[in-house]
């Protein structure tokens, strides 16, 4: 679908690498102008724009915020209209992720995890509701099965992230008919790059049906999806885990 998303502005979070990076390349092919939000990974961002608007020119911008400053939230979203002049899409896919066992958690955690999973969605998505509500536009949550189903020794990424799976859901009451709000809930697509030992890596994907893990890509295939191919869908999470979140 090479211009399925022609003159459609996308704000993502966290689209430098990983998850993020793929699902930018892949809203961008689709025609997609794209406003890269990241927080310190300025050489992998560099790198991202500098391919994608050497096809395309001036159709990467890249934004620099760290999303547990709240003031700053707003400013993504009227960067991002400065740039390319409306907002279609917002995809909040930043996330931080690691360990927290019950009697060595800290409020500290609470903080890191409830924010940049659960606080910052909000925020921003208050923020571009806006511009979102002119454009008839989409909010797209990047969530996790372990927001559905919790992953032992991760109460409080858990918690976030099943608080981001209610987040879509009351937003898409609160913003429609206007805006439409999804999720996506991945399973064992792309492993943290610490917090999980080798043989919790083998657990996990031993638990899903297809008994491999997923890639960036079949993420990426569902936010198009979202974008391009769901004008009827509201208020739904999408679960790309290899049949994990039926498997007992």
């Amino acid at each position: 679908m090479p211009n399925a998303l022609h003159d459609k502005v996308v704000l993502i979070t966290g689209g430098a690498r990983r998850v993020g990076a793929a699902i930018v390349r892949k809203l961008h092919a689709a025609g997609a102008r794209v406003a890269v939000h990241h927080r310190a990974s300025l050489a992998e961002a560099s790198a991202l724009a500098a391919e994608l608007n050497a096809i395309r020119a001036d159709s990467i911008v890249l934004l620099q915020a760290d999303l547990l400053d709240t003031a700053a939230l707003p400013q993504l979203v009227a960067r991002t209209l400065a740039a390319f002049g409306r907002l279609d899409i917002l995809v909040n896919n930043a996330s931080t992720f690691y360990a927290t066992r019950v009697g060595d958690i800290t409020e500290a955690h609470w903080d890191d995890l409830l924010g940049t999973n659960l606080k910052a969605p909000l925020f921003l998505s208050q923020a571009a509701a806006p511009a979102l509500t002119q454009a008839q536009g989409l909010i797209l949550n990047i969530v996790d099965i372990h927001g559905l189903r919790p992953l032992k020794h991760f109460p409080v990424y858990s918690s976030a992230k099943a608080g981001l799976v209610m987040l879509t859901q009351s937003l898409a009451r609160e913003l429609a008919p206007a805006v439409r709000v999804n999720a996506i809930a991945p399973g064992p697509v792309m492993f943290p790059e610490s917090g999980l030992t080798e043989v919790k890596k083998v657990d996990i994907i031993e638990r899903t049906l297809l008994k491999r893990r997923g890639s960036p890509e079949d993420i990426a295939r569902a936010a198009l999806f979202f974008c391009a191919e769901a004008p009827y869908v509201t208020g739904q999470i999408l679960a790309i885990d290899g049949g994990r979140s039926v498997n007992s």
